[in-house]
């Protein structure tokens, strides 16, 4: 535990410290990349390209200040960090490298307000949060170990198939190299893909399992990711995988990882709402599978929003799911339809979820809600759920980077 004092001190520079947390996050992964090189390997550098990536750590930054004298608030932001080092294989040796910039990053920005008093507590502050991931990662690691078929690190697999979703969402059917068994996962979850580009060095992908548990392969849906503006790189591992990797190439993978799960261990008595904006699908179309799969008479709501039918994926495993539950009701939405959508009525609606389509077509007063897509969509549900008075307990997304980029406009 903390001391009184190393807390008070933390306390007081907190709102010095979120005034400046992002140049501290850029000044501390400047001074981490060019003093340790190697963890370079471990960072998406599209995410650092887009601020994403700093943003993100000033935002933990920033919440663990807060709750310094409540740290058992910060368990699910814990559980988060510790999935997603344990998919990239994070060693507690290199939790000192990151301490060791930080304070140096804060020491540069604060200048003679950083105090050797002020840094002693903030290391103190930072050690203990280092050793409460790191027993969680190493609980994760031997949970890993200990399943049949499991592994830690990356094991190679074979793409068996390769099939389009749709016009920018391929699906990878990936089996392992040696034919031995696939341990068990949580629907939600993800594995990490990782490619040693021709190229460009870069860091392993996080992607959604996009099928249901107890499947003899994993299968990953990815969609291509284009630059968004003149000087921003295009998805470098999304498009390699779409254009390079082929039916029966080899692939590294980590074994399936993440919190943003559906416990199938609870009687889903009450309805399940699953918000799907693009290939935010993909671990939403998990659960929802594994859902009726192992109660069929679960209550299931399953709106999926697209652009229009191009980009629309996995329109006949929603229908599936609609027959195969007798309780299963879905929405499909394009925004921009075709002219031959709106012929053929490949729609239920056009537009965007807004909040009289979750009052009227929802039971938005005891549901549990899981949504997941690009931050306007989420942004705009979140918004949504706040304004119905949906409590956050029942409010349940996946999303990289900082919260307060999805909680912002509802408490605006």
């Amino acid at each position: 535990m903390l001391s009184d004092k190393t807390i008070g001190i933390v306390k007081n520079i907190t709102p010095v410290v979120a005034a400046n947390a992002e140049t501290v996050t850029r000044v501390f992964y400047q001074k981490m990349f060019a003093g340790n090189p190697e963890v370079k390997a471990f960072f998406n550098q599209s995410h650092q390209h887009s601020g994403g990536q700093q943003k993100a750590l000033a935002g933990a930054i920033c919440a663990y200040f807060s709750h310094i004298d409540d740290l058992e608030s910060l368990t699910p932001a814990i559980e988060l960090i510790a999935q997603k080092h344990c998919s990239l294989g994070i060693q507690p040796e290199q939790y000192p490298i990151v301490g060791k910039h930080l304070l140096a990053a804060i020491q540069e920005v604060m200048g003679e307000a950083a105090t050797d008093e002020i840094l002693a507590a903030v290391g103190e502050a930072y050690q203990l949060l280092a050793d409460v991931c790191i027993e969680r990662e190493r609980q994760i690691y031997a949970e890993q170990r200990a399943l049949t078929g499991g592994w830690n690190g990356y094991r190679p697999f074979i793409v068996e198939r390769k099939e389009s979703e749709s016009n920018v969402i391929t699906s990878f059917y990936l089996k392992p190299a040696d034919n031995g068994p696939l341990p068990s996962w949580i629907p939600g979850q993800y594995i990490t893909v990782r490619i040693d580009h021709p190229t460009t060095p870069t860091s392993p992908r996080n992607y959604s399992l996009s099928d249901q548990p107890g499947q003899n392969y994993f299968r990953i849906s990815v969609k291509r990711e284009v630059s968004l503006t003149p000087d921003a790189p295009a998805g470098l591992i999304s498009n390699y995988l779409h254009d390079v990797v082929q039916v029966g190439d080899t692939l590294e993978i980590g074994p399936p990882c993440g919190e943003f799960t559906l416990n199938l261990s609870d009687q889903h008595e009450t309805p399940v709402v699953f918000l799907a904006g693009g290939v935010g699908v993909t671990p939403l179309l998990s659960m929802a599978k594994s859902l009726i799969a192992s109660q069929p008479e679960a209550p299931l709501y399953f709106l999926q929003a697209a652009r229009n039918s191009q980009t629309h994926a996995f329109r006949k495993e929603l229908q599936e799911l609609k027959d195969n539950g007798p309780n299963v009701r879905t929405l499909t939405m394009y925004d921009c339809p075709l002219e031959e959508d709106v012929e053929r009525e490949n729609y239920d609606s056009n537009g965007v979820v807004d909040e009289t389509i979750i009052r009227d077509w929802t039971p938005f007063e005891n549901a549990e809600f899981y949504f997941c897509g690009p931050k306007p969509f989420m942004q705009n549900v979140y918004s949504c759920l706040h304004s119905l008075n949906v409590s956050t307990d029942r409010i349940h997304f996946e999303f990289f980077g900082p919260r307060q980029d999805i909680e912002s406009l509802a408490n605006s």
